[in-house]
């Protein structure tokens, strides 16, 4: 290793949908955080890691920014506004507009009581004309002294390599903190947690989404085949009737979407049984936050 290595951390932060967990999962090149067009899906700091021959960098992607409607909610934003004064560059992600809104304003508000290098992101840049970006550059430049402003396109993977160089110029000198084959931190059963629950956001109807979580009851290699119980934790009665589905059918494409993607994960075939469960009010409960993996003094 050089004496020119560089290792440090990257916080993303920004409104709930913006494309954190997207730009992400293309910078590593694996998917590792879930990604939904629901607010809110990412509600555990995930740390991933992108290693090259230039240094490592670990980036902690953090739940978005958003007001608290209950224990889960304050938990997710405290864990959010800690990551901000522990790291080394902060990517504030914004989408393409001339319009700062009081999720702007209050993120703009927690980035000037830190001495943390700001690199402003512009996703989303394959949905507008070329000629329209300079007016967005030019309406955040006026709100923030930006160390730079970086327009890309999570999805289409535009100038994401321009944005890893930025990135570099603000981390110290140092030796790598994961090896170079690590992609997270996340132990394997959580990531295929998340990906059930990705599964579940995507298929379920608008008023659920949020009150779910996934257990991993049972993760067992027979052979050439992962055995795989997981449980679908729920607030009400009626919630499980549409998790379900008639005759079983919505568990049942939530269950062989997820699967697809985890069989691509571990590379071996995969036999995953889903079942669900009530529990009333767990995004309220301490006990209950901490058993679905949820720490609340991660929050404080």
């Amino acid at each position: 290793m050089s004496d020119q290595y560089k290792s440090g951390f990257a916080a993303l932060i920004g409104r709930p949908n913006v494309g954190k967990s997207t730009l992400m999962n293309c910078l590593i090149g694996q998917k590792i955080a879930i990604t939904s067009n629901k607010p809110q899906t990412t509600r555990n700091r995930i740390q991933t890691v992108y290693t090259s021959e230039k240094g490592q960098i670990v980036f902690v992607d953090t739940p978005g920014i958003h007001k608290a409607k209950n224990r889960l909610g304050d938990y997710m934003v405290n864990v959010a506004r800690r990551s901000l004064s522990e790291v080394d560059v902060i990517l504030w992600l914004v989408e393409p507009s001339n319009y700062i809104g009081a999720g702007e304003e209050s993120i703009l508000e927690q980035l000037s009581r830190v001495n943390t290098p700001v690199i402003l992101v512009i996703n989303k840049i394959d949905t507008v004309k070329k000629e329209e970006l300079f007016g967005f550059i030019d309406t955040y430049r006026k709100e923030m002294d930006f160390q730079e402003i970086v327009p890309v396109s999570a999805l289409k993977k535009d100038n994401t390599e321009e944005l890893l160089s930025c990135i570099f110029k603000y981390l110290p000198y140092g030796p790598a903190f994961y090896d170079e084959d690590t992609v997270t931190d996340q132990p394997q059963r959580q990531i295929v947690a998340e990906m059930i629950r990705e599964k579940a956001l995507r298929t379920l109807e608008e008023e659920i989404p949020h009150g779910i979580a996934v257990t991993i009851e049972k993760m067992k290699r027979r052979g050439k085949i992962m055995d795989i119980e997981a449980t679908i934790i729920c607030e009400r009665d009626s919630h499980k009737g549409i998790i379900i589905g008639k005759q079983g059918s919505m568990l049942k494409r939530i269950g062989s979407s997820a699967r697809r993607d985890i069989e691509e994960m571990l590379e071996c075939k995969v036999n995953l049984q889903l079942w669900v469960k009530v529990k009333k009010d767990w995004r309220d409960s301490e006990f209950l936050l901490k058993n679905f993996g949820y720490n609340p003094k991660d929050g404080e």
